[in-house]
């Protein structure tokens, strides 16, 4: 349980930085606005991804939260990487950058995997 415990904080912690805190810092920078021009997204759109970032990375990182909530949060912020490499792969082609949101795509389900086998322990203690 205790491999679990620290498989599920440093994947959380992960996503937590990656997609709360650096949106949150750099997310409305002039290279951000230009990285989302240039996939096609209207100017907006950047910041209607921190709106949802922020609170999803709340509930995953308190453990207070409802497990309904965190769910929708995983789901959301899977969603939210699958279309991340479809976008940069129908501007760019097959670049780095496709594979990219699977890589933290990987991070997040182990999150999400051992976020279920620590409530799984828990229902059975």
């Amino acid at each position: 349980m205790k491999t679990t415990k620290i498989i599920f904080w440093v994947s959380t912690i992960i996503i937590f930085l990656f997609e709360g805190v650096m949106p949150a810092l750099f997310g409305q920078s002039e290279q951000a606005k230009e990285s989302m021009a240039h996939l096609g997204y209207p100017t907006y759109f950047g910041l209607m991804l921190l709106c949802f970032r922020i609170p999803g990375v709340l509930a995953l990182i308190i453990p207070k939260v409802p497990a309904r909530i965190k769910e929708w949060a995983y789901a959301g912020f899977t969603f939210e990487f699958i279309a991340a490499s479809v976008s940069h792969t129908a501007v760019e082609g097959f670049t780095f950058f496709t594979f990219m949101p699977f890589i933290v795509l990987g991070i997040l389900a182990a999150s999400y995997f051992s976020y279920h086998k620590l409530n799984d322990q828990k229902s059975f203690s």
